[in-house]
């Protein structure tokens, strides 16, 4: 598989040290996995897997799969982190909305806050930022103001960069390429240390709508997604799983993304949206490809 920026010797040594943690309980590469979807898309993603309406599925299967972290917000670590203290490091979500309004002006206010995380013991926190929205001047602002307190401690900051609002839509879409590279690039700029994406499509039926060059830029997955790991530059990237995929196609998702140079994942429903003795298994199967095991 295609190696990654491994070197962190520019990074303050808290943030340095935290993310070796995290990195270290996975062989060197991320595996994260989230649990902040109750709050973004409500209770829809738990009505064909009521199982994992129930949090301690989640942070059980992070523990026993021993992934890198789990992300979850504040009202969920502070009510179940308790009872696996120790077994798996928390990544505090910082903001969040619901999914009931359009995402035309999407903006994430704050939930938590820095001291919370160091509360909580949290090796890092995250935080969505809507790249391209019309309340992005907010957004950005906001972030700036999260990304020096946990600058000040020395907490790492991974940054969920996603496209949205209608500007976006009217240039090709929030999966296009030149939406992702745009805000994998905003989030480097702005002092990301990990950005998380989706892995960027091609639309043949589209690509009147992408900007400039981007109309003829015909690139498979493998050569989109490369490019995006390009442009993040010394920040590291982690790819979205997504919505839920059968097995073999996550499984096939996360080896793409890390032939293509990801520094991990970051797979919550193609893994917990499953019977706890099938998302354990299919936990082992990605960390095995995490770590380099096949």
């Amino acid at each position: 598989m295609n190696t990654f920026n491994r070197n962190l010797d520019h990074l303050p040594l808290g943030v340095r040290s935290r993310l070796e943690t995290l990195l270290s309980r996975t062989g060197g590469r991320l595996a994260v996995l989230p649990i902040d979807q109750g709050l973004e898309h409500g209770p829809i993603d738990f009505l064909d897997s009521p199982e994992a309406a129930d949090p301690e599925h989640q942070f059980r299967l992070a523990a026993e799969a021993g992934f890198s972290g789990i992300a979850a917000h504040l009202g969920l670590a502070e009510k179940y982190l308790p009872d696996h203290a120790g077994q798996v490091p928390l990544i505090l979500k910082l903001n969040g909305k619901t999914g009931i309004p359009p995402d035309e002006e999407a903006f994430s206010p704050l939930t938590a806050g820095v001291e919370d995380a160091l509360r909580l013991n949290a090796q890092a926190v995250g935080y969505t930022l809507y790249v391209g929205s019309p309340a992005q001047d907010r957004d950005i602002a906001q972030f700036q103001r999260v990304r020096a307190e946990a600058g000040r401690y020395g907490l790492p900051v991974i940054v969920w960069a996603y496209p949205r609002g209608r500007w976006v839509d009217q240039k090709g879409g929030k999966d296009s390429p030149y939406a992702v590279e745009y805000a994998v690039r905003v989030a480097l700029e702005l002092g990301a240390d990990v950005v998380k994406v989706n892995i960027p499509r091609y639309d043949p039926a589209r690509k009147e709508q992408y900007p400039g060059e981007y109309k003829n830029l015909e690139l498979s997955p493998h050569q989109a997604l490369r490019r995006v790991v390009d442009l993040a530059g010394r920040a590291l990237v982690i790819v979205s799983g997504g919505a839920r995929l059968s097995e073999d196609a996550a499984v096939a998702q996360a080896r793409l993304a890390l032939e293509a140079g990801a520094a991990g994942l970051i797979f919550g429903r193609n893994v917990w949206q499953r019977p706890f003795p099938r998302a354990l298994e299919l936990s082992r199967r990605l960390l095995d490809l995490v770590r380099g095991r096949n």
